[in-house]
């Protein structure tokens, strides 16, 4: 099967994740699923266009489709970063109007911006109008007292308007005060019937849900119902080869790539002592690998020679193969 488009991969895609989702742990989730759509985490269009941050951009080439998930507000700050992004190859420029963190509310980007959704409609319409890969968004339903069922389909049809055919949505409201990012991924309900009605009256945009997502098996729920694609977020990094590994056969139809964990160990490793080898350190990519072998014999010993050796001076990966012999491979599949 060829390498799906953005749009065709998108059918299953994991989340945009602060502090996770970086270019070693797509490099993973790639060996998992050579189909699913990959994010970046969020990169904000000051620190690419003000601060030069180009390095933010890095990225393997294996890890195609992948997108650039952007974070801002200024329209013409938007399109230079849009510009930048798809000239460095990604597949897909992301807005992200859904992360409900302080430091992006006194960005006056992320969530905060479903408030204003005339200003998003802007910033799409000048970053559609900046580059050729698809412009999409990944919003909420909603925040604070904003009432779901009214401010969602405004915001749809707006960013419809401008171009937009593609949006995940997060299917929780965000409170912007009093509740922390942590807890505006659990705490607020999720309300899925609200995204599935979205796709009722939107039939012409592709739309992802996201929130609360861990099984491939929800995921195929929501694309039986009807819904174009969907987003999984924690589960995927906490338990990738549970969450991804499948994914090829249960989602897109095609071959999965590896039988067992193991196997994605082996395969990494050459990726490890490259990375090594050009001055990066051992616990740079295994930190993401923790959770590979999540509820299986070993798993608690895989994890403990991780973290109590990667970060010795020289550590390489030797140090991952003396983890990967704590795991029967009998119990591996």
């Amino acid at each position: 099967m060829p390498r799906q488009t953005a749009e065709q991969a998108a059918r299953l895609s994991v989340a945009p994740m602060m502090d996770w989702t970086d270019r070693h742990c797509r490099y993973l989730h790639r060996l998992l699923s050579r189909h699913a759509l990959l994010y970046t985490e969020m990169v904000t269009a000051p620190a690419l266009i003000r601060g030069g941050a180009v390095h933010l951009l890095t990225y393997n080439a294996a890890e195609h489709p992948v997108a650039l998930q952007l974070g801002g507000s200024e329209p013409a700050e938007l399109a230079q970063a849009a510009r930048v992004g798809a000239g460095e190859g990604y597949d897909e420029i992301n807005l992200n109007v859904g992360c409900p963190s302080d430091r992006v509310q006194s960005g006056t980007f992320g969530a905060v911006l479903m408030k204003t959704p005339d200003l998003v409609a802007d910033c799409v319409t000048a970053m559609i109008a900046a580059v050729e890969v698809p412009v999409t968004v990944k919003c909420r339903i909603g925040v604070d007292d904003q009432t779901p069922e009214d401010v969602l389909p405004d915001f749809l049809m707006r960013i419809r308007d401008a171009g937009v055919t593609r949006v995940a949505i997060h299917a929780r409201k965000a409170w912007l005060q009093g509740l922390s990012p942590k807890e505006n991924r659990d705490i607020p309900p999720l309300d899925y019937d609200l995204v599935h009605a979205m796709k009722t009256a939107f039939p012409d945009m592709h739309i992802s849900i996201n929130g609360g997502l861990e099984t491939l098996s929800q995921a195929r729920d929501h694309l039986a119902r009807g819904l174009d694609g969907a987003m999984i977020g924690r589960a995927a990094y906490h338990t990738p080869w549970d969450t991804l590994a499948r994914a090829d056969s249960v989602i897109f139809g095609d071959q999965d790539p590896f039988e067992t964990p193991h196997d994605v160990v082996e395969a990494i490793v050459p990726y490890i002592e490259a990375h090594i080898a050009s001055g990066g350190r051992l616990h740079n990519v295994t930190r993401h690998m923790l959770g590979l072998f999540q509820g299986r014999p070993g798993a608690r010993a895989w994890r403990r020679v991780l973290s109590e050796r990667v970060h010795a001076e020289g550590a390489g990966v030797e140090v991952l193969r003396d983890a990967l012999a704590q795991v029967p491979k009998d119990a591996a599949a």
